[in-house]
């Protein structure tokens, strides 16, 4: 376990050094999403592969979650943007990086990258959206939701009947970190971003979505707003692309990154 103070929070991070690489590799920084998630959930899935294919890999908890300081209030998209930043200043990274999202990881991915175009080389965008004036009426009902549902106790002996306890135990510990912060009233704050804002992220961005997933009335709408965006669509699947898709997730990124990790070594 590594800990840093970044941004006044002592936050959890873990670094993945590539194996074998060839003259200095790309980092892949892995942003996971919101309440039910943790660094734990690249570490299973792409973290170890990445690392094994020659590539740097930094996955670190969110405020608030896995082994992260938790206060009371600060959750805007800046909040998060900033800790970012910090989290890369404090390690020594100059060189840009690619960043990939799952879910809220994503938005937070966007708003880095609309910050500090410099520091991005791509997104891999899985399952997310940037926090637009859509974006924001959505997360707000989604974060209600669980305040309201998600903590009653017969719909966690439910969910712990039909999907196991290991969901439901997630699902108790993302209502904690929701009722014991300011999260719900300000994350669908942002700061938003406007038409102009998205133009203005330029970096090549692959956008992984399921097709029964939160994106599903418009699936390349994401390809639609971004100057420099490609849509992969996995049928049949929903919300949960990363843990139920992770291979097909990983070969994407591993690709992804070879692509567009060759440009900048020519450039």
């Amino acid at each position: 376990m590594a800990i840093l103070e970044v941004n006044g929070l002592r936050t959890h991070y873990q670094r993945m050094p590539a194996k074998n690489p060839v003259g200095e590799p790309p980092l892949v920084v892995c942003v996971h999403g919101l309440g039910y998630d943790s660094l734990a959930s690249f570490y299973l899935t792409l973290a170890a592969p990445v690392s094994e294919a020659g590539i740097d890999v930094l996955t670190y908890d969110l405020r608030a979650h896995g082994r992260t300081e938790r206060p009371a209030t600060g959750y805007t998209l800046q909040d998060f943007v900033s800790d970012l930043t910090a989290l890369l200043d404090a390690l020594g990274v100059d060189r840009p990086v690619h960043l990939v999202g799952n879910s809220f990881g994503g938005t937070i991915a966007f708003s880095f990258a609309a910050a500090h175009p410099h520091r991005v080389r791509s997104i891999v965008s899985i399952e997310a959206e940037p926090a637009t004036e859509p974006w924001a009426g959505k997360m707000g009902r989604t974060l209600t939701n669980v305040v309201d549902e998600m903590g009653k106790e017969e719909n966690l002996r439910w969910l712990a009947e039909t999907f196991g306890d290991h969901y439901a135990k997630l699902t108790r510990t993302a209502h904690g970190i929701i009722r014991s912060t300011s999260i719900v009233e300000e994350v669908p704050t942002g700061p938003l971003l406007t038409d102009l804002d998205l133009q203005g992220v330029r970096c090549p961005v692959l956008s992984i979505v399921g097709s029964e997933g939160f994106q599903q009335d418009d699936l390349t709408a994401l390809q639609d707003a971004l100057p420099n965006c490609r849509t992969v669509v996995i049928e049949g699947q929903n919300h949960s692309v990363l843990v139920e898709r992770h291979r097909t997730v990983r070969e994407l990124v591993l690709d992804w990154v070879a692509e567009h990790d060759g440009e900048r070594r020519a450039s």
